[in-house]
């Protein structure tokens, strides 16, 4: 354990710059959105002023919006349309996505947000609703204090190189596929 702490505490001593990150969590595992939220709720405890993009969800009553638009310190853009694949309209699907890409753009050139979450933003871009490198361009033009969790199956080569921490969540097992039904408070 000596060595551990000794391991561990230069680590630690090496880490020396001040800056937000980007975390892209990917994978067709279940708990990216989750795992953002979690963020999201630490972020909060600190005092942070944060903003949430869902792509894709929007139309079942999802418990961690339902929370968190309760705080004064969380904005939110909500695509609203459900899955893509629902809608089978890709004017309209592709004219919600910019809707909410026109509120969540602005946040990424306003310092007064400590941490962004794009959820869902990856599906954007494999369905061509939203240009992947306007995104990515505004990402490195972000204030430098400026978090950002972006979620989604299907991440880019791009996506995975600009971002500082990646997760990928993968799915040897789920509940879904034995056919039992997503359950509120575990899928939504």
């Amino acid at each position: 354990m000596r060595r551990q702490k000794k391991r561990v505490d230069g680590h630690i001593a090496r880490a020396n710059i001040d800056r937000g990150v980007i975390v892209l969590l990917t994978g067709n595992g279940k708990g990216k959105t989750s795992s953002a939220f979690g963020m999201l709720a630490r972020a909060l405890g600190h005092g942070q002023h944060c903003a949430v993009a869902q792509f894709i969800k929007g139309q079942w009553p999802g418990g961690e919006t339902a929370f968190f638009q309760q705080h004064s310190t969380v904005e939110f853009a909500l695509m609203r349309t459900g899955f893509t694949w629902d809608t089978q309209n890709f004017k309209v699907d592709k004219e919600a996505a910019e809707a909410v890409w026109q509120q969540a753009s602005k946040w990424l050139r306003n310092a007064h947000f400590d941490l962004l979450i794009y959820d869902e933003i990856t599906y954007m871009f494999k369905f061509h609703y939203l240009d992947e490198q306007a995104f990515i361009q505004a990402l490195k033009q972000r204030p430098s204090q400026q978090s950002v969790i972006i979620t989604g199956r299907g991440a880019s080569k791009q996506l995975r190189m600009i971002a500082d921490t990646v997760s990928q969540i993968s799915a040897p097992k789920h509940a879904f596929d034995q056919c039992v039904k997503a359950r509120a408070g575990i899928e939504y």
